[in-house]
C-alpha cells in the first residue's frame, strides 16, 4: 500500500488528483527501505537534524532555490504580499505572508473555517472512525493531547487533520472566533508527516513535537488546536496573544521550513462537517482546500 501514489480530492475542481510530492524519492527511501528507516531513527527524527537544515534555509545563498521552486510547483506569485525577489532566504519565502484578499474568510457566524491551506481529513466522531490515513490505523486522544482529563473533554468529538505540504502557504489561522489560551509545548520527535510515512505508522502524529492551544468559542464551545512539527520544520512560531479575543481567520502563527500539519478538535455534537470533507474522509481520501474556506457548521 505504501508504494501507491498519494491521491487527494480537489474541492475546487471536484476531481481526484495525484500529489506532486516534494522530496518523494527521499521520503520513500527513508520510510519504505530498511536502511532509510535506520537513518530516520538515527538522525532525521532528531531535533538537531531539523535545526541544521533550518540553518541552511536561513542562509542568503538559499534564496537561489526560490524561483526554481515556484516554477516546479506552479505557485501563484500574485498571491504574495511582496515580490519573490524580495525574500532574503528560502525560509523567509517559505513562511511568506499573502495578500488579505488571497484568502477570503467565510463570514457566517456559525460557520467554522479551515485553519490552513492543505489536504484535510475530517472525522465526525474520533472514537468511531475506522482509521485515519489507513483503515484500522488510529491514535487515541489521550496520546495526542498528553492529558487524560482533557481527552475526556473531547471524547466522541470531531477531528480535522490539515496536512501542509512544503509547497503550501505555511501560516495557520483560527478556525473559529474565540479566546485562545497559552500554547502548551508537548515535546517529541520530528518524523515526517507525509502520507508516505503515515501509511506505515500513524503514531508519528502523537510521537512528534506539537503545540496545543485551547480556544473558548461562543458558537463551538471548547476547541483545541495542535500544530504538529515534522522533519525539517525549523520551528513552530505562535503570533497570537493569549487571553485576547481572536476573530475567525486571524493568523495564529507559522511554521518554518518543512511539511507539517494542524489538528483541530471539537467537542461532541458541536460541528457538522461540510459534505465533501466527510464523504472523502470516510474513504481515507484527503480534500484539498484553502484557509478561510468552509469547514463546517455549529450544531
Amino acid at each position: 500500500m505504501s508504494a501507491e501514489p498519494i491521491r487527494y480530492y480537489d474541492r475546487y475542481t471536484q476531481t481526484v488528483k495525484t500529489e506532486q510530492v516534494y522530496g518523494e524519492s527521499w521520503l520513500r527511501f527513508a520510510y519504505e527501505n530498511p536502511a532509510g528507516r535506520f537513518f530516520v531513527w538515527l538522525a532525521a527524527r532528531r531535533v538537531w537534524f531539523s535545526k541544521w537544515y533550518g540553518r541552511k534555509m536561513n542562509k542568503r545563498v538559499s534564496a537561489q532555490r526560490i524561483l526554481p521552486f515556484i516554477t516546479t510547483y506552479n505557485i501563484d506569485v500574485d498571491e504574495f504580499a511582496k515580490s519573490p525577489f524580495d525574500y532574503k532566504n528560502f525560509n523567509e519565502f517559505f513562511y511568506r505572508a499573502l495578500k488579505p484578499e488571497a484568502r477570503p474568510v467565510v463570514s457566517e457566524e456559525r460557520v467554522a473555517v479551515l485553519p490552513a491551506d492543505g489536504r484535510h481529513l475530517a472525522f465526525p466522531n474520533v472514537d468511531t472512525a475506522d482509521g485515519f490515513y489507513v483503515k484500522g490505523m488510529k491514535f487515541s486522544l489521550e496520546e495526542l493531547l498528553g492529558d487524560a482529563a482533557l481527552a475526556q473533554t473531547f471524547a466522541g468529538g470531531a477531528m480535522l487533520i490539515s496536512r501542509l505540504c512544503p509547497v503550501d502557504y505555511h501560516r495557520f489561522h483560527f478556525p473559529v472566533a474565540g479566546v485562545p489560551g497559552e500554547a502548551k509545548l508537548i515535546n517529541g520527535w520530528l518524523y515526517s508527516v507525509s502520507p508516505v510515512a503515515l501509511r506505515r505508522n500513524i503514531r508519528y502524529m502523537v510521537e512528534n513535537k506539537r503545540m496545543l492551544t485551547l480556544i473558548e468559542s461562543p458558537q463551538f464551545g471548547t476547541v483545541a488546536m495542535l500544530e504538529v512539527g515534522a522533519t525539517n520544520v525549523g520551528s513552530i512560531q505562535q503570533s497570537h496573544i493569549p487571553g485576547r479575543v481572536a476573530v475567525k481567520g486571524a493568523e495564529k502563527g507559522l511554521f518554518a521550513f518543512g511539511g507539517s500539519c494542524v489538528i483541530t478538535l471539537f467537542q461532541r455534537d458541536r460541528i457538522r462537517f461540510e459534505a465533501d470533507l466527510a464523504a472523502q474522509s470516510g474513504q481515507c481520501i484527503e480534500t484539498y482546500a484553502r484557509m478561510g474556506d468552509r469547514l463546517g457548521v455549529a450544531t
